[in-house]
């Protein structure tokens, strides 16, 4: 039986069982929301003991130097030991700025840090509450801004977007962690063409990574798709048909299932893509941000169209999990 230390004490873990399950399991309070290893909130540090490799996949290399690792991917073997601790140093102190409605069913969140955060607009950070709840959000604002700007999909029963929309005011205080994600514009190669394509929340970090790229004076042309079920799952169509007018090489289009008309097309968001793509790609880049199958069923679709796999930048959004609930009798 492998077993983990945090806190001082000691906490047996089941044969294949990860860090951050057995922990939660026996009462102990981790931050986490996807359980996928993609959002990083479990993030923890290994004082004494040896961390599995997996354990630190897709960690930046400065992390995996000082012993960072994510507890959800972490299963240690059978006779196994690690001393924990948590990530706190790697949070930033940070504030609620504003709450503003962009639709029925999405959230405008700025926030200000306590310390200017160094990203890339596109990129995510993970906003953890005073009791320890965190969740993921992909960055929609530009690092010249003075604010980060979250797109916050409500969720019926959601713990934090319900809290957000319903309790949350200015000024309250929050915890920011991050960046991480690889999904942003990096600039050279002004002449190529982009293809920017999500659904729902997925437009935040596009909106993002087209305004940094129009910024950094990309010239070649800008394909932005985004998709809904139907035209109330669209949002900021204003701003992006005036980003549009103001710049000629970017094509703004909005696609719904059904219900759609004027400027809005209608159809499954991979055919309308596939159809207006050229019959050879090549030099063309793309990101794509959303729902994990219909991110990774676009970037096969895009490989097979003859996409380079080396310039599909994509980000899946993966659900968060139910918490744990803890044992009988733990504290």
């Amino acid at each position: 039986m492998a077993k983990v230390k945090h806190e001082a004490e000691w906490y047996p873990l089941e044969s294949g069982e990860t860090v951050l399950d057995g922990l939660l399991r026996q009462g102990v309070s981790v931050p986490h929301a996807c359980r996928a290893g993609a959002c990083q909130s479990c993030m923890m540090r290994a004082v004494e003991g040896t961390v599995p490799p997996a354990a630190q996949v897709g960690l930046k290399d400065t992390l995996r130097a000082r012993n960072y690792f994510l507890a959800c991917a972490c299963r240690l073997p059978d006779g196994g030991a690690l001393e924990v601790a948590g990530a706190g140093e790697l949070r930033v102190p940070a504030r609620i700025v504003s709450l503003a409605p962009l639709s029925l069913d999405v959230l405008s969140v700025r926030l200000e840090t306590a310390t200017p955060l160094d990203y890339r607009a596109g990129q995510y950070v993970t906003l953890l509450r005073a009791d320890g709840l965190a969740r993921s959000y992909s960055l929609a604002s530009l690092t010249r801004e003075r604010t980060l700007e979250l797109h916050v999909r409500l969720i019926p029963g959601g713990a934090m977007s319900g809290w957000l929309a319903t309790e949350a005011r200015p000024g309250d205080r929050v915890e920011v962690q991050g960046p991480a994600g690889d999904c942003f514009y990096v600039p050279g190669q002004p002449e190529a063409p982009l293809l920017l394509a999500g659904t729902g929340t997925g437009l935040a970090p596009l909106y993002g990574i087209v305004r940094d790229a129009l910024e950094a004076g990309h010239t070649g042309p800008l394909h932005l798709f985004h998709g809904a079920r139907e035209p109330g799952g669209l949002y900021l169509m204003d701003a992006l048909r005036d980003l549009a007018a103001r710049h000629p090489n970017l094509r703004y289009r909005p696609c719904v299932l059904s219900g759609g008309g004027g400027d809005v097309e209608e159809g499954a968001l991979e055919d309308l893509i596939r159809a207006s793509l050229p019959k050879r790609p090549t030099g063309w880049r793309a990101f794509l941000c959303g729902n994990a199958e219909g991110v990774l069923s676009l970037r096969k679709k895009l490989f097979l169209a003859g996409f380079s796999l080396k310039d599909i930048h994509a980000d899946a959004f993966l659900p968060s999990t139910p918490r744990v609930e803890p044992v009988s009798g733990a504290a």
